[in-house]
């Protein structure tokens, strides 16, 4: 008669569960055959498996062993099953018990000598746990922590096969983990703030407004005005994480196996800055089997682009989609995944090839022709899902000798997390959290408009030629602007100040 035991497997950012059957017979050819589509990892968990077992001084089932992974139709990879694999073994020879297989779920990759190493995607199982009442799981011990992070789940760090055999048992239990109350949170630390940026209070203000709506921006300016050291200091402006967002973002990381043991919950903003030889499906994700790329790792936080126009065409045009939905599909014949993509776009570029183009002191070599053929890099779709677009002037000898530094990055973040406390108190009800994800419905909700507010609108529209995308766009910054003004309603102010930050040309 077979056994079997639950384990799980990582489809996208999801998990399914997976039953892992054992059977053995006296006839045929010794060894062990695993079959229910799996790749080559789990094929070679044959090996690792049955050394594991021996040098546990333990025993492996004699003869034929069947190991059926279900459901046979969805494709198993990684070593997520060296752990059930031989609980399983053990099972079939009586050496452990487990009185209901459906209350316990394993997960883990063996090593020769039977002990343990950490896997990635374990904050989606242990999610898919809780989810279906399975109530304990056995894991590494580097896994541990972040599994903990969903309340409700015994989760079990086991050492080594030996000692997991013991508890199952009944002669040496594996104490529950536990882990201390501050442990998931670590300070937060920026490299550079906002008082060290010199000058640039344009820039600036247009970066507060970007922050405190979660709005795209586009810097523009010849080198050395400071676009990079701006985008960096935006991460210390950012509101907090709310726990939703961490463990979004946490899980994100997790199945990419980017997350460290020893900060087992995400509580800063990402921040993704890809270089411009970056590959299209590094960026929104893929491969033989999807993965996520870096606008996904820049969830609820900044991917930031420099050298915008440096970045082949085609990539660029691949972010034009998820801009305008905040999520990423990425088919492949193996399957079609999604992936969350509700990031801040932050971009910097050089006007021209030689980068003086807009620079009232140095004299740029660019002739008509080559700056219009560099600025056509991006495409006028994609410029257009780009709510901000400021330039980035060189900064004058006296501003960078000055002694006196500016705002610092606390006191403007302070003015930006009132601005996205009065979004979310504000869309509650609505299933999103910032300015930037108003449809059609919230707009014509919460964005009325007065008749001088429409009539520079109107102005605007027809001189610029602006899309109604573009039409849209400014009335979300508009809001954003009036709430950081803790206005409750969108005067004509705001509403010109926000078609500032629109191209000159459309």
């Amino acid at each position: 008669m077979s056994v079997r035991i639950l384990s799980a497997a990582i489809i996208g950012l999801d998990a399914i569960p997976v039953e892992v059957e054992a059977d053995n017979s006296p006839h045929g050819t010794p060894g062990m055959y695993i079959v229910g589509l799996a790749d080559k990892a789990v094929d070679e968990s044959k090996s690792r498996v049955r050394s594991a077992v021996k040098n546990s001084d333990l025993e492996f089932p004699r003869g034929n062993v069947t190991i059926n992974l279900a459901p046979a139709d969805l494709k198993k990879m990684g070593s997520y099953y060296d752990l059930p694999i031989a609980v399983a073994c053990l099972l079939k020879t009586e050496q452990i018990t487990l009185a209901d297989f459906r209350d316990n779920l394993f997960v883990g990759e063996l090593s020769l000598d039977g002990y343990l190493r950490p896997v990635s995607g374990v904050l989606s199982i242990a999610d898919m746990c809780k989810r279906r009442g399975i109530k304990n799981i056995f894991l590494p011990p580097s896994n541990a922590s972040e599994a903990s992070l969903i309340d409700g789940l015994n989760v079990f760090g086991v050492e080594n096969l030996k000692q997991l055999a013991s508890h199952l048992g009944g002669q040496e239990l594996i104490p529950r983990y536990v882990p201390s109350a501050d442990y998931y949170f670590a300070p937060e630390v920026y490299d550079v703030d906002m008082a060290y940026v010199r000058g640039q209070e344009q820039a600036k203000r247009a970066l507060e407004i970007a922050a405190a709506g979660s709005h795209n921006i586009l810097m523009s300016g010849p080198p050395g005005s400071g676009k990079t050291m701006l985008a960096k200091a935006m991460v210390s402006i950012l509101p907090k994480m709310s726990a939703d967002e961490s463990l979004e973002v946490t899980k994100i990381y997790s199945t990419a196996g980017l997350l460290s043991s020893d900060k087992p919950l995400i509580t800063t903003r990402p921040y993704r800055s890809p270089h411009h030889t970056a590959s299209g499906v590094a960026l929104v994700g893929g491969g033989a089997w999807p993965r996520p790329g870096e606008i996904s790792l820049a969830h609820r936080g900044v991917l930031f682009l420099d050298e915008f126009l440096e970045f082949p065409k085609n990539v660029l045009e691949n972010l034009r989609q998820p801009l305008e939905d905040g999520i990423i599909s990425v088919s492949r014949v193996s399957g079609t995944l999604r992936f969350p993509a509700k990031f801040m776009l932050v971009a910097a570029m050089n006007p021209c090839p030689c980068g003086f183009y807009s620079d009232p002191t140095k004299e740029c070599i660019c002739n008509l022709a080559q700056v219009i053929k560099y600025q056509k890099r991006a495409s006028g779709p994609l410029l257009d899902r780009i709510d901000l677009h400021v330039e980035v002037p060189r900064v004058s000898f006296s501003k960078l000798e000055s002694e006196s530094d500016g705002e610092s990055s606390q006191i403007i973040r302070s003015r930006i997390q009132s601005a996205r406390n009065i979004q979310i108190s504000r869309f509650k009800e609505e299933n999103i959290i910032d300015n930037s994800e108003m449809g059609s419905e919230q707009l014509k909700k919460y964005c009325s408009l007065d008749n001088s507010s429409r009539d520079i609108l109107r102005q605007a529209t027809e001189k610029l030629h602006l899309s109604a995308r573009s039409y849209y766009r400014i009335i979300k910054v508009a809001r954003t602007i009036a709430d950081l003004a803790g206005q409750d309603n969108i005067l004509l102010e705001h509403v010109a100040e926000a078609l500032q930050y629109r191209p000159k040309v459309e």
